[in-house]
C-alpha cells in the first residue's frame, strides 16, 4: 500500500494519516509515514516525538553546483534506517522539515534530501513490502510538483464545507490530468447527507466517511493522538474501515498487474 493524502488546510489530513499508519502497523505492516507538510501536524497525530530539528540536516551535503542532495552513500533505505524518527506501534516517520521563524531556509537542505529519497523509495528491495503513507502540504502545489511518486493512490481529504468542496474539486482535477489514480474521503461529516453531497460536486466516488468528532479536537488541544486518547471514538472506526478499504482496494490494483 503506497498512498499520499492531500486537501486544503485544516482538513483533518494528518490526523488520517497518522491514525491510519497506526493501525496498519497493528494490523502488522512495516510502515512509513512520510511527513512533506511543512506545518506541524503528522508527529502529533502519530503520538511520536517532534524533532528539534529535520534528522535529515545530517543526511544533506552541497554538490558541485551547490544545491543540497543527499550525501554520497546515503540511499532512501539507509536514510529510513538512520534518520526516521520511531513511533507508536512501529511506525517510522521521515520528515521534510518545518517552517521556522526565519522560513525555510534552514531547513532546505533536509527539504531536498528528503525530495531525493521520496523518489528513490522503489528501488529498495528492503521497501517494496512496507506500506507507505504520506502526508502532503495543504493544496494541490506538492502534488502538481512530484512530491508524492511513491503514491499508488491519492486519497483527497475534504471536508463538507464550500471552500472544502471547492478544493477537493481542484485536486481531483489536476490529479486526474497527470493520470493519477485518485479516492476522495469526506472528514468531518456533521449530516447524514454529507458524502453524497461532496460525492455529487466532486464527482468521484467516496472511499471513506469519517464523521466529526469531538474527540479528535480534545486530542489535538492536548497535543496528543487521538488513537491514544479515545482508541474507541468513532472517528477511530471510520478510520480503522477506511484502512480496510484502501487494503482491499491495493490488492486489487496488485492483481491487476
Amino acid at each position: 500500500m503506497r498512498v499520499a493524502l492531500v486537501g486544503k488546510g485544516g482538513s483533518g489530513k494528518s490526523v488520517i494519516t497518522g491514525t491510519l499508519a497506526r493501525v496498519l502497523a497493528r494490523n502488522g505492516h512495516r510502515v512509513l509515514a512520510l511527513d512533506s507538510d511543512m506545518q506541524p501536524g503528522l508527529a502529533l497525530s502519530l503520538g511520536a516525538e517532534v524533532p528539534a530539528e529535520p534528522p535529515l540536516l545530517a543526511a544533506a551535503e552541497q554538490g558541485e553546483n551547490g544545491r543540497w542532495r543527499l550525501k554520497r552513500g546515503i540511499g532512501p533505505a539507509r536514510a529510513v534506517q538512520r534518520y526516521a524518527t520511531p513511533a507508536p506501534d512501529g511506525v517510522r516517520l521521515l520528515q521534510a522539515g518545518k517552517a521556522t521563524p526565519e522560513g525555510l531556509g534552514p531547513v532546505l537542505p533536509a527539504i531536498n534530501a528528503f525530495y531525493g529519497v521520496i523518489h528513490r523509495l522503489d528501488r529498495p528491495v528492503t521497501l517494496r513490502s512496507w506500506a507507505i503513507l504520506g502526508d502532503l502540504s495543504a493544496g494541490p502545489r506538492q502534488m502538481a510538483f512530484d512530491w508524492a511518486p511513491y503514491a499508488e493512490l491519492l486519497v483527497v481529504v475534504a471536508e463538507p464545507t464550500s471552500q472544502g468542496l471547492v478544493t477537493a474539486r481542484r485536486i481531483v482535477r489536476i490529479a486526474k490530468s497527470r493520470d493519477r489514480e485518485v479516492a476522495l474521503v469526506v472528514n468531518k461529516c456533521a449530516a447524514p447527507d454529507d458524502p453524497e453531497r461532496v460525492e455529487a460536486y466532486v464527482g468521484l466516488p467516496v472511499l471513506g466517511a469519517i464523521p466529526l468528532d469531538e474527540a479528535v479536537r480534545t486530542a489535538e488541544r492536548h497535543g496528543v493522538a487521538v488513537l491514544d486518547a479515545a482508541p474507541r471514538a468513532p472517528a477511530v472506526r471510520a478510520i480503522e474501515r477506511l484502512a480496510e478499504r484502501l487494503g482491499a482496494s491495493s490488492l486489487g490494483r496488485v492483481r491487476e498487474r
